[in-house]
C-alpha cells in the first residue's frame, strides 16, 4: 500500500459521457461543486463509454491520460464526476498513487463545511460514516491479519473488525440522537399545527436563491451566496401574509441531480419540514439553461420524500438577469395561481408573489358584514384579535355590524368558539 499525500487544492476532474441518460452527469456543474469545496480545477479529463468497466470505471487508455494529466498539472487529487465503487477507487489510486475521490465524496466534503448547526453536524457525520464504512480497507491493508506470537496477541479480530465495530457503534448512537431531534421537530410541527399556523417551505435546485428570497422576504441574515449548497441547515421565520397572518417561511438544503441516497437518508429530519408543509415554493433559476431538467430532478426528490402531493407554487426566480421580461402571475385555467416571475435580488414581483402564497394558503377568502348580537361580544374580540375586522357600524335596533375579510376556516372557527355560526350571522 502506498502513502497517500493530503488532499491537495489542484484537482484534475474526470467526467465520462455514457449512452444512459440515468447515468448522465453535467461537468459544468461538476466543476461548481468542485469550486464549491474550495478546491482548484486545472483540468478535465472526458470521454465517453457504453458502460464503466468493473476494474477502473474507465479504459486503460483513460487512466493513462488522466495520469498524464496529473503530472503535467501538477495536481494531487483526482475528482470523478461520478459514483466509484469502493474496489474502483481503491483499484485507480493504486494506479494513479494519489488520492481518488467520487462525486459522493466532494458532495459530501461540501456539506462537512457547510455544516453549522448541531444536527447539522450529526447530518453529515451519519452520511460520511455510512460512506467510509465500505471504503475502511483503503488504509489498514497492512493490518488484515490476525497476528499471532508474544506481545502480538488481540482480541482476536482484526484492526479492520475493530474499526467496523467502532464505526457501528458511533453510526448507531448519531441515528439515535438525530431520532430524538425528530421528535423535538414533530412537536414543534404539532404546536404549529395546533395554533393553526400555514407553514411555507423554499425548496429547489441548489443555487436557485433559496436563501436570497428567503432573507429578502423575512429580512433575515441567513448565509447566501452564489455556490451549490451554500444552505444546509433548515432555518424557520415568522411572516405576516396579507389576509392570512402569521405564517412560517423554512429555508432548506437545495436538491441536485443524482443526490446521493446516504445523504437523503441523513437529511431526513431536515426534509421533514418539507414534507410536513402546507404549501411549496419551488424556486427555479430563469437564467440556467437547464432549468427543465433541474425541475424535473427537483420533483424527482420530492417523490422520494414523499413530498409530492402538497401544493406547489413555481417561483420564477433570478428575473433581474432577463432584462426583457417583467415581474407576473401565471394562473391556470380555473383561476389559481401556479407560477410567479420575481428577482430575489432587487426585490421586484415580491407582491405578487405574497398575495399568490396568502391566496393559495387562504383558499377562499370571506368578506361579508356579520351581525353580532349583544351575548356574543366574546366573537368581536376575537375577530378584532384576529385582524379580520374592516369596518364597524351600528344597525337601526342598536345591533353591531362588522365588515370582516378572513379564511373561511379562520372565521369559521372563531364563529365556532361562539357557539354560533356563519349563516346565523350573516346580513340576509
Amino acid at each position: 500500500m502506498f502513502d497517500r499525500p493530503d488532499t491537495g487544492e489542484r484537482a484534475v476532474l474526470v467526467h465520462i459521457d455514457f449512452n444512459s441518460e440515468e447515468e448522465r452527469e453535467d461537468p459544468q456543474e461538476f466543476r461548481e461543486l468542485v469550486k464549491s469545496a474550495g478546491v482548484e480545477p486545472v483540468d478535465i479529463v472526458t470521454g465517453s463509454r457504453h458502460q464503466p468497466t468493473p476494474r477502473y470505471f474507465v479504459g486503460s487508455g483513460k487512466l493513462e491520460e488522466i495520469h498524464e494529466s496529473l503530472l503535467a498539472n501538477e495536481a494531487d487529487v483526482v475528482l470523478f464526476n461520478h459514483a466509484l465503487s469502493p474496489s474502483q477507487q481503491r483499484n485507480i489510486e493504486a494506479e494513479l498513487k494519489c488520492r481518488v475521490i467520487d462525486r459522493t465524496g466532494v458532495i459530501l466534503d461540501i456539506f462537512a463545511q457547510r455544516a453549522r448547526t448541531h444536527e447539522g453536524k450529526l447530518q453529515v457525520e451519519l452520511a460520511q460514516l455510512e460512506y467510509m464504512s465500505t471504503r475502511l480497507i483503503r488504509g489498514w491493508t497492512h493490518l488484515e491479519r490476525q497476528k499471532g506470537g508474544i506481545g502480538l496477541r488481540g482480541p482476536g479480530e482484526t484492526q479492520l473488525e475493530t474499526d467496523r465495530r467502532l464505526l457501528r457503534a458511533r453510526i448507531k448512537s448519531i441515528t439515535g440522537r438525530l431520532q430524538k431531534v425528530r421528535k423535538q421537530r414533530d412537536q414543534g410541527r404539532r404546536a404549529r399545527m395546533r395554533a393553526e399556523i400555514p407553514t411555507v417551505s423554499l425548496v429547489g435546485y441548489t443555487n436557485a436563491g433559496k436563501s436570497t428570497l428567503f432573507n429578502r422576504v423575512t429580512t433575515s441574515e441567513v448565509y447566501a451566496a452564489d455556490q451549490l449548497f451554500a444552505t444546509l441547515d433548515p432555518t424557520l421565520r415568522r411572516i405576516e401574509l396579507p389576509d392570512i397572518g402569521a405564517a412560517i417561511l423554512v429555508d432548506t438544503v437545495g436538491f441536485i441531480r443524482h443526490l446521493p441516497h446516504k445523504l437523503v437518508d441523513a437529511f431526513r429530519a431536515t426534509l421533514e419540514e418539507t414534507c410536513a408543509a402546507t404549501l411549496l415554493l419551488h424556486v427555479i433559476d430563469c437564467h440556467d439553461e437547464n432549468r427543465l431538467d433541474n425541475i424535473e430532478q427537483v420533483e424527482t426528490v420530492l417523490s422520494e420524500i414523499g413530498a409530492d402531493q402538497i401544493p406547489v407554487l413555481k417561483v420564477y426566480n433570478k428575473l433581474d438577469l432577463l432584462p426583457e421580461r417583467e415581474p407576473r402571475l401565471d394562473r391556470n385555467e380555473d383561476g389559481v395561481p401556479t407560477r410567479v416571475w420575481v428577482s430575489a435580488n432587487t426585490g421586484a414581483g415580491l407582491e405578487m408573489l405574497n398575495d399568490a402564497v396568502a391566496e393559495l394558503l387562504g383558499n377562499e377568502i370571506v368578506h361579508e358584514t356579520l351581525v353580532i348580537p349583544h351575548q356574543a361580544g366574546k366573537l368581536r374580540a376575537l375577530l378584532y384579535a384576529q385582524g379580520g375586522v374592516v369596518a364597524e357600524s351600528l344597525g337601526d335596533q342598536g345591533e353591531t355590524k362588522v365588515e370582516v375579510r378572513l379564511p373561511r376556516a379562520d372565521l369559521e372557527r372563531l364563529i365556532g368558539k361562539a357557539g354560533l355560526s356563519l349563516e346565523q350571522l350573516l346580513v340576509h
